[in-house]
């Protein structure tokens, strides 16, 4: 109920599309709406007026709310996917700028220390602004990565191409691989698995892709000396995948919008963790377009489980 009265406050949503209250295509809604209930009620008294016949005074008027109804929903439908792609655009370049900003800042300050003629490095000092080089590099060539595959998500372009696979050594590849990572947030990895898991049919690269992005996620946002839980169930025609972190969780507020593209809750913000805001939007496509569903169940200071099933044939 509470979600409800969310949705149809309409500053709320006005805010949310970073729109005054008069350009804001739900404050407009509201007010045609108004309109035509007036015009209804004028062109009835007017119809009474002229024409003896009640039943088609109310025929008429019926028939007229509905025409205004129908122009008034196409044409704020529009003007709320223009203010849409307006906030997600603002969002983009926001986001953007922000990810990309700090990597190029740390690149140009790093060339110009290493072109200094009035520095003296020593090799081993070398190595490691050669490293810090690299991981800034890998940052931004990440994001570019990930805006690449929401372009070809969105256009349809991007393929699936389904085979068995064991999804058990997917992720067992994956949490090794993460160890370290792990090690160094001071996280705990723990992977439990039942016996007996079938195969089952997916596109091993994309699917990877969906977990290393809920892995890290999990790894990021939890606390130190917490521990990620890793399962794979078999259950019904389905394998069912689950992590479970003991990380800051997500608010009821935001967790409507958290599989929205470049979306970020408050308080992953306020840890000032890098994250594009693209990771669980790319996940749920890949998960959905392989025939499955994605889930989560989060409380905030608790931690977040994310779920989701694929098909086993």
């Amino acid at each position: 109920m509470k979600n409800f009265f969310k949705k149809i406050n309409v500053s709320n949503q006005c805010r949310k599309s970073g729109l005054s209250i008069w350009q804001c295509p739900q404050f407009l809604f509201l007010v045609m709406g108004v309109v035509i209930i007036a015009t209804v009620c004028i062109s009835y008294l007017i119809g009474t007026r002229y024409i003896s016949d009640p039943p088609i005074v109310a025929l008429l008027d019926i028939v007229l709310a509905a025409i205004l109804f129908t122009i008034s929903f196409i044409i704020t439908n529009s003007f709320e996917g223009l203010a849409e792609a307006s906030r997600m655009k603002s969002e983009f370049i926001n986001i953007v700028s922000h990810n990309l900003r700090s990597p190029i800042t740390n690149i140009k300050w790093v060339a110009e220390f290493l072109t200094s003629d009035n520095m003296e490095i020593s090799s081993e000092k070398k190595e490691e602004y050669f490293n810090h080089l690299k991981e800034n590099i890998s940052r931004m060539v990440e994001l570019v990565d990930e805006l690449l595959i929401v372009a070809r998500i969105e256009e349809g372009s991007l393929p699936i191409r389904k085979k068995e696979f064991s999804l058990e050594d997917l992720v067992k590849d994956l949490t090794d691989g993460s160890k370290t990572y792990a090690e160094a947030s001071n996280v705990e990895l723990k992977f439990n698995l039942e016996k007996n898991i079938p195969t089952a049919y997916f596109d091993p690269v994309l699917v990877k892709l969906a977990v290393e992005n809920l892995l890290d996620n999990a790894i990021r946002y939890t606390k130190k000396g917490g521990a990620v839980e890793i399962s794979i169930k078999k259950k019904d025609n389905y394998l069912r995948f689950e992590i479970k972190d003991q990380g800051v969780g997500i608010p009821d507020k935001d967790q409507q919008f958290i599989f929205q593209k470049f979306f970020r809750s408050e308080n992953a913000l306020r840890r000032q963790t890098q994250g594009s805001g693209l990771g669980l939007y790319i996940s749920k496509m890949i998960i959905d377009k392989s025939g499955g569903k994605i889930w989560f169940e989060s409380k905030e200071n608790k931690g977040t489980t994310f779920y989701f099933i694929i098909p086993i044939k």
